[in-house]
C-alpha cells in the first residue's frame, strides 16, 4: 500500500484533479504530518484545522497564498522560537501582501471592520432583490437556447455583477467591470471568462480609487459614497487605495469561488436524477444540499499559514518559520466529526459544521452572499424547468462522465459544465 505521505501535495497532478482518495487516507492516517521536502506541515484533521484557524498569534496568514514557495528574502536567517519581528519586517515582500487575506491582527481587525461595514445585513438584504432580478435576466438567455455552458454563460457574469451591485457599482458601469475581469463585452456572450483568482487586481484598484475619490468630492448618498466615507474603528480615514484593495479582493476572491460552488452544485444536481427530484419536491432541502456540497467539494481545498512561534500541533513539533497547509477539503471529511464522511448526506445533523468558508478571524465574509446566490439560482432553475441534465455530447453518458477540473492543489472546481434544460 502506498504511503500517503509520499505523495507530493503541491506537484502531483492526479491528486490535484481528484484529491478525495488522498484526503480520505490522509485524515485517517496522518491528521498532521511534516512534509520534509518543503518544511511544511500538512493539516487534514478537523480539530487540528480549527486550532490553526483560531490562533492567529501563532499561525500568521502572511503566506496564505504562496505557502512553501514564499521563503523570506535571501540572506535572512529564520532562527529562534519567535519570528514575529521578521514576519512583520518582510510581510510586504510576500505575494499579495497588500491583500486583507494576508493580514494578521491588529491590522486585519481594522480592515475587516471596514469590510464588514460595506456588507452589512441591511445591504445584503437590499442586494438580494437584485439577485432575484439578475437570476431571471441571465436565465432568460440560457433557457432560450435549451442548454448552455453553465460556467461561462451563467456563473461567471452572474456572480461578478451581484458583487458589483452589493458594492453599489452603478449598472451603467457593469459592462466595464465585466471587461476588466475578462468576461467579455456582453452579459449574454461571456465565453472568455478567465477566472478572477488568476488576474491582476490593478485595474480594479484603479476603478475603485477613481470612484472613492469622486464620491469624497461629490457625495451622492449611495453605497459608493458610504464606502468613501467609511472609517476604521479608531475613526481614522483610510486612503482611497486601502478601500479599493478591500473592494477588489471581495470581487476577485468572492466571485471566483462562488462560480466554482455554483458549477459543483449544478453538476451534482444534473448527475443525480433522484436527488434532483427530491430537491424539486421539497425546496426546504436546498439549503442543506448547499451545505453538504460545501462540505464534500468546497471551492477552496486549502490555505497556508506561517508558524510565528514554535508550537506543537497534533503531536507534531512545528518550529518557528515552518509553513502550514490546512486542507479544508480533508478536514471536512474527518470521520471523527462526520459519520460516513465520504457519503453525500444533506440530512446529516451537523451539515453546517464544515470549514469550507474557513474559521476564526479569516472566516469568509461573503459566505451569506454565496449561499444566497446558489440557493436562488437553484430555486429559479427549478421554477423554470422540469429537468436539468448533463450534456452527454460534451461529457459522456452517465457512469462514464468526462469532466475537467482546475489543475491546482488550492482550489476545487469544474472548468466547464454543459447542461441541457427541459
Amino acid at each position: 500500500m502506498t504511503d500517503v505521505t509520499a505523495i507530493d501535495p503541491f506537484t502531483d497532478q492526479a491528486t490535484a484533479l481528484d484529491p478525495y482518495a488522498y484526503y480520505d487516507s490522509l485524515v485517517r492516517e496522518h491528521p498532521v504530518y511534516m512534509d520534509t521536502r518543503y518544511g511544511c506541515a500538512v493539516v487534514s484533521g478537523f480539530e487540528e484545522a480549527l486550532t490553526v484557524f483560531r490562533d492567529s498569534e501563532t499561525f500568521s496568514s502572511a503566506n496564505v497564498v504562496t505557502g512553501p514557495m514564499s521563503p523570506f528574502p535571501e540572506g535572512v536567517e529564520v532562527a529562534g522560537d519567535d519570528i514575529t519581528e521578521l514576519v512583520e519586517r518582510y510581510r510586504g515582500q510576500m505575494a499579495q501582501g497588500d491583500q486583507i487575506v494576508t493580514f494578521d491582527p491588529p491590522t486585519h481587525t481594522a480592515h475587516r471592520a471596514l469590510l464588514m461595514g460595506l456588507i452589512t445585513p441591511k445591504r445584503l438584504q437590499e442586494n438580494e432583490e437584485f439577485v432575484h432580478r439578475l437570476t431571471d435576466r441571465q436565465l432568460d438567455v440560457v433557457l432560450a437556447r435549451g442548454g448552455c455552458e453553465y460556467i461561462d454563460d451563467y456563473a461567471q457574469p452572474y456572480t461578478l455583477l451581484i458583487i458589483a451591485d452589493l458594492l453599489g457599482v452603478p449598472e451603467s458601469d457593469h459592462q466595464r467591470l465585466l471587461s476588466i475581469m475578462g468576461l467579455g463585452e456582453e452579459l449574454s456572450d461571456s465565453h472568455e471568462g478567465g477566472g478572477g483568482l488568476h488576474r491582476s487586481l490593478s485595474p480594479l484598484y484603479d476603478y475603485f480609487v477613481e470612484r472613492i475619490e469622486e464620491r469624497r468630492r461629490e457625495p451622492r448618498g449611495d453605497v459608493l459614497t458610504g464606502m468613501a466615507m467609511a472609517t476604521y474603528p479608531d475613526g481614522t480615514v483610510p486612503e482611497p487605495l486601502e478601500v479599493a484593495r478591500i473592494a477588489s479582493n471581495l470581487f476577485a476572491a468572492g466571485q471566483e469561488t462562488t462560480v466554482r460552488l455554483l458549477g459543483t452544485a449544478l453538476q451534482i444536481i444534473a448527475d443525480d436524477p433522484a436527488l434532483q427530484a427530491a430537491l424539486r419536491a421539497d425546496r426546504a432541502l436546498i439549503p442543506r444540499f448547499i451545505e453538504e456540497t460545501l462540505r464534500t467539494q468546497g471551492p477552496v481545498k486549502g490555505v497556508f499559514r506561517l508558524v510565528r512561534r514554535s508550537t506543537t500541533l497534533g503531536g507534531v513539533d512545528l518550529p518557528a518559520g515552518s509553513r502550514v497547509l490546512v486542507l479544508h477539503g480533508a478536514a471536512n471529511r474527518d470521520p471523527r466529526q462526520f459519520e460516513e464522511p465520504m457519503e453525500f448526506r444533506p440530512d446529516r445533523p451537523n451539515v453546517r459544521r464544515h470549514v469550507a468558508f474557513g474559521h476564526g478571524v479569516h472566516t469568509c465574509p461573503g459566505a451569506p452572499l454565496a449561499r444566497t446566490e446558489v440557493r436562488i439560482s437553484i430555486e429559479r432553475l427549478f421554477d423554470r424547468t422540469t429537468d436539468i441534465a448533463v450534456s452527454e455530447a460534451h461529457h459522456g453518458p452517465a457512469g462514464a462522465r468526462r469532466y475537467q477540473y482546475m489543475p491546482t492543489f488550492m482550489f476545487r472546481g469544474i472548468t466547464h459544465l454543459h447542461l441541457e434544460f427541459s
